[in-house]
């Protein structure tokens, strides 16, 4: 089956799920008018689905590789990255004034979310370089923009981010990387970082890497890093690629999937770099691009969960394997099992989609009004979209093997390789276990303020659902006074490491439950068509869940630390 972006469920969540009229009444946002969002999205799925999704199985089946020093990627990337530049598709939510769209970030996400469907191996590369475009944005120096933001927003150079070393993985604290002042404005680093995606490549005439260092004399720990722009080559003065920087690829890691995708491990060695914000201030100018990065690392598991979903829709529509009650065909879709996994991967696409987009639109009123309130609503739900989004990811492309049978395991399917590819998205940008910890403790230390917010919401939108699905409205209506309760339980708990033992099940009921509430607005949407067929089944079947998933959360540590390293290895 031929890959289709996701371009109305788009309109469909834009347009219902979404007060997207009140976005376009803001100065940032006013051009972002329905015509243009329909024509995005239309033009953005054209070419994921025709000349990014047939780069999806070249890419896994011929690596990037390290010829020489040079890496030399898949065939047809350099083509397909040149239609994401080309097109406008990078530089969609940056500056206008170096060259971007300025649209909101909710066409940012869903366009990203459908390149990532189609070939994410590829995807990689501009989700990279628009989370620089945003870092630099907000912490480069007046020179540093002007030089930089406009070749990486058109696409003719590309930005990575450098954080990971051998020995400083989520512990960011201990790297050895270091920069020493150069006198001159810039500075001599040196540092060897692995796990560098899109860190060398050939679609893009020059690289730029964001890194972080210590300048010497510095505080140990987070509190003594500096963020770094280091250029593959030097430019010149009129913007021109110089001479070659002291920057060189080590090698290239041999990845269980993303095998399109060339992730490097990267050698500085007394390379020129400028620093990025202030000295001793590069987490907070990383972190920049680390927060744009979590929602766009959510959106690849939805966009490779949706891919599953089809390749899985279409093999089920076609193979027939015995005896089926109600499907005249004979095809393996009329079996209780099938039809209970497919269901399963349209509805938790669905939630998790829906999800994801709130998340944008929380960010995009926070930009276009200065609103805390929506801050406060955007940094609780990014963690929210970026594991949630990414474990449906991993478990939907897993369902889609199921669904083939043995030929799931086959890799001529194609199947196996969304698994493979999806995989590493609950690992980076934070690991889900992170993203539940830094839910359950910075974004609580208001004291659950945003939180009962939103809960307050989500009850108003299910009081206005209980004359038209009263049984629906009931049961989401229930499971968000147990969240409330969970989340008053969650801070009450001076032991941190209480919370962090049911850090995971809280997150992941909390996505349950919001999950059921985005599926019954989408049913008041659409009363008596799929989607609230696709309602009932998402609510009956999977909020449920949540249940158990808030006992776990409530449960505290004891039991954990009960099982002692030795009882483990007996």
């Amino acid at each position: 089956m031929t890959y289709r972006a996701a371009v109305n469920d788009y309109r469909f969540l834009i347009d219902h799920l979404l007060d997207a009229d009140a976005l376009r009444q803001t100065e940032l946002f006013s051009e972002a008018t329905e015509d243009v969002t329909a024509a995005i999205l239309s033009e953005a799925g054209k070419m994921c689905d025709e000349v990014l999704a047939p780069l999806q199985r070249p890419g896994d089946l011929h690596p990037a590789r390290l010829e020489n020093g040079v890496v030399r990627t898949s065939p047809g990337f350099n083509e397909g990255f040149r239609a994401i530049a080309d097109g406008g598709w990078i530089g969609m939510s940056a500056d206008p004034e170096y060259g971007g769209m300025g649209l909101p970030m909710i066409l940012t996400s869903a366009v990203n979310e459908m390149m990532s469907g189609a070939c994410l191996s590829l995807q990689l590369a501009p989700m990279l370089t628009q989370g620089q475009i945003e870092a630099l944005e907000h912490h480069a120096s007046d020179a540093l923009k002007a030089m930089y933001l406009p070749k990486l927003t058109s696409g003719e150079w590309t930005g990575t981010m450098n954080l990971t070393e051998p020995q400083a993985g989520s512990d960011v604290g201990a790297l050895k990387s270091k920069a020493v002042d150069n006198g001159d404005g810039t500075y001599a680093v040196t540092g060897q970082k692995i796990y560098i995606t899109w860190g060398d490549h050939d679609v893009a005439e020059n690289i730029c890497h964001l890194v972080l260092a210590r300048i010497p004399g510095a505080p140990e720990g987070t509190k003594g890093i500096s963020l770094f722009l280091v250029p593959k080559f030097i430019p010149n003065e009129d913007g021109t690629v110089g001479p070659r920087n002291g920057v060189s690829t080590v090698s290239l890691e041999h990845k269980l999937g993303l095998h399109g995708s060339p992730t490097a491990v990267m050698q500085y060695d007394d390379a020129t770099g400028w620093l990025v914000g202030p000295e001793q201030g590069g987490m907070a100018a990383m972190f920049s691009m680390m927060n744009n990065a979590r929602l766009g690392v959510g959106t690849q598991g939805i966009g490779v969960a949706e891919a599953a979903f089809q390749h899985a829709l279409s093999y089920a529509l076609d193979r027939k394997q015995g005896r089926t009650p109600n499907e005249p065909s004979g095809s393996i879709i009329g079996h209780a099992d099938v039809r209970r996994m497919l269901s399963t991967m349209k509805a938790e696409i669905f939630a998790a989609r829906a999800i994801a987009i709130n998340c944008a639109y929380a960010i995009d009123r926070a930009n276009a009004e200065k609103d805390a309130a929506w801050s406060a609503r955007a940094a609780l739900l990014t963690p929210i979209a970026k594991a949630f989004g990414t474990d449906v990811g991993i478990k939907m492309a897993d369902m889609g093997v199921q669904v083939h049978g043995g030929m799931g395991f086959v890799e001529e399917t194609g199947a196996a390789q969304f698994l493979r590819d999806v995989r590493v998205t609950s690992i980076y940008e934070g690991t889900n276990g992170i993203q539940a910890m830094d839910l359950v403790a910075r974004k609580m230390m208001d004291g659950g303020e945003a939180a009962m917010a939103l809960f307050d919401e989500m009850e108003e939108e299910v009081e206005a659902a209980r004359a038209r699905f009263p049984r629906m409205s009931e049961a989401v209506w229930q499971s968000i006074e147990s969240m409330r309760e969970a989340t008053e339980w969650l801070v009450a708990q001076s032991d941190m490491n209480d919370r962090f033992a049911g850090a995971v099940p809280y997150l992941m009921g909390f996505a349950r439950v919001l999950g059921g509430q985005l599926h019954l607005k989408a049913a008041m949407a659409d009363p008596d068509g799929p989607r609230a067929h696709l309602a009932r089944f998402y609510i009956h079947w999977l909020l449920p869940e949540h249940e158990g998933m808030l006992v776990q959360a409530q449960t505290g540590d004891e039991t954990l630390y009960a099982i002692t390293p030795e009882a483990l290895s007996a």
